[in-house]
């Protein structure tokens, strides 16, 4: 394959930008939009969660196959396929005559789209030399971070001005272009895909299938179910943990594995790994409870919720240029350190937000915390990847994606679970207060015109408002210490300088 010119390589990186950040964007673009899909469809609220739920399952499943795959059907090809499979699995999502057909569509969008943003990744580090890997890193961080950001913005937006619909809609013109640029960039450069067809391990599947899935069932029902207080959830902890254990010492001994599990004896990468699993699921915690506080507590809507925490994004978008230059010349275990504190820092003093917040100083907080993810997480990249050798690229970056996505999952089940309950414990101990003998309650009631029923409920509304406030800065501070455990951890990778 020849040098690629400046024009194609820009061109390149947008193609595959798109396609990850379009991949990424539907993970969350639809969540906004989960009570209209169940009105539409005549189904129940909480029934309407499986369009998450189907998504996030087959997507889970097939993010470790990803090396393996590459194995069989190659690198470009996959890709390829992948993006415009995806695309018309997007089309067939919006055309959706039937709740159980979306839910179809769902799935098959998650089996497809598992392999975009591993392979889009790879592909830029494969494309880009040596001393400018970095930037393509840079890049795919700076994508995969501001999606989640942007989905429920631009979700809330879509289902209020057209149709919850055109949310998947939206992919159809991305999807051609991504597919487009890269195919014609792969015939003009005469890039070709090295394919080896190796024997199916079809045992290592069945245990990948069904531990991963039962994983991720029990992390998306667990809120939903009470968690370990439902026989159910107990199960699928136990199929899970039994067959991941399983799943790990067959694979350890394949002669050609479906999950290539051996990457994890690269020190770099396992350190990144599990760093990158913890981190996520801090950082999703922030980005899934703040906007359903600023929704269900604040009268905030998902559009003005979106709009509040985008600020997140700004720093990631100004530095992420800039920490793609400077990677290569530092020491990227100090970047990550800075990174780790600043996100630290802004979580512990920040963890004290009024019942009255006003919408600009929750920008202003996001704002601050966007400086801390921009550090650690392109950095992060780099560290984890930048020395798999180029034959494993496709492997190591499924299973990094895997651990991201666990992370997602993570965060969200313990962070909704977590915040749930202590809104619950701080509204017994503000509750504990409103008794006949004190005088700041009554004086208090003497100010709310309506009857005895009307002013207890006005009070109740005011202390459940004060609660939820009250957890969302306690998991603030939790968020702000449990960061800070990762640092001694960093520092056990290789310094990638040397």
């Amino acid at each position: 394959m020849r040098t690629l010119k400046s024009t194609e390589l820009v061109l390149a990186t947008v193609a595959l930008a798109i396609g990850a950040f379009m991949n990424v964007l539907d993970s969350t673009i639809v969540n906004v939009s989960l009570s209209h899909i169940a009105g539409d469809f005549g189904v129940a609220p909480n029934n309407g969660t499986w369009v998450i739920t189907s998504y996030a399952v087959s997507e889970a499943i097939f993010l470790p196959l990803i090396g393996w795959l590459t194995t069989r059907f190659g690198v470009l090809r996959q890709y390829i396929w992948a993006t415009l499979l995806f695309t018309l699995a997007s089309m067939a999502c919006g055309i959706s005559p039937t709740f159980e057909f979306l839910l179809a569509s769902r799935i098959l969008q998650g089996i497809v789209g598992a392999s975009m943003i591993p392979l889009s990744q790879s592909i830029m580090m494969m494309l880009y030399p040596k001393d400018k890997k970095a930037v393509a890193l840079g890049i795919w961080a700076m994508t995969v971070v501001i999606a989640p950001i942007v989905g429920p913005i631009l979700g809330g937006w879509i289902t209020d001005t057209f149709s919850w619909r055109w949310s998947f809609y939206i992919n159809l013109p991305f999807g051609i272009i991504s597919t487009f640029i890269i195919h014609k960039l792969a015939q003009n450069l005469g890039m070709k895909d090295e394919t080896k067809k190796e024997p199916i391990d079809i045992w290592g599947l069945i245990f990948l299938a069904v531990g991963i899935g039962s994983l991720q069932l029990m992390l998306d029902k667990g809120n939903d179910l009470n968690w370990f207080e439902n026989s159910t959830i107990v199960i699928l902890a136990i199929i899970s943990f039994v067959f991941l254990v399983i799943l790990v010492i067959w694979e350890w001994y394949q002669e050609n594995p479906v999950v290539n599990v051996r990457l994890f004896l690269n020190r770099n990468f396992t350190i990144g790994a599990i760093s990158l699993t913890i981190g996520q699921s801090i950082f999703f915690a922030s980005v899934v409870v703040i906007p359903l506080w600023l929704q269900n507590y604040m009268g905030y809507t998902a559009y003005l919720s979106g709009l509040a925490t985008a600020s997140l994004g700004v720093p990631i978008l100004l530095l992420a240029p800039v920490i793609a230059k400077i990677i290569p010349k530092v020491d990227v275990r100090k970047l990550v350190l800075v990174g780790f504190l600043l996100f630290s820092l802004v979580a512990i003093f920040d963890s004290t937000f009024p019942p009255d917040v006003t919408m600009g100083y929750i920008a202003w907080n996001r704002f601050l915390t966007g400086f801390g993810l921009a550090l650690f997480f392109t950095p992060l990249n780099f560290l984890t990847l930048s020395h798999i050798p180029e034959k494993e690229l496709p492997s190591a970056s499924g299973l990094y994606n895997f651990m991201r996505n666990m992370g997602s999952s993570f965060g969200t089940s313990l962070s909704v679970n977590y915040w749930t309950h202590q809104t619950s414990f701080f509204h017994s101990v503000l509750g504990s207060s409103i008794t006949p003998g004190n005088p700041n309650l009554l004086s208090y009631m003497y100010k709310i015109p309506g009857t005895i029923g009307a002013k207890l409920a006005s009070l109740n509304y005011l202390i459940t408002n004060q609660a939820a406030t009250m957890a969302l800065n306690q998991l603030s501070y939790v968020s702000g210490i449990c960061i800070l455990i990762l640092i001694p951890l960093i520092f056990l990778a290789k310094n990638n300088s040397k």
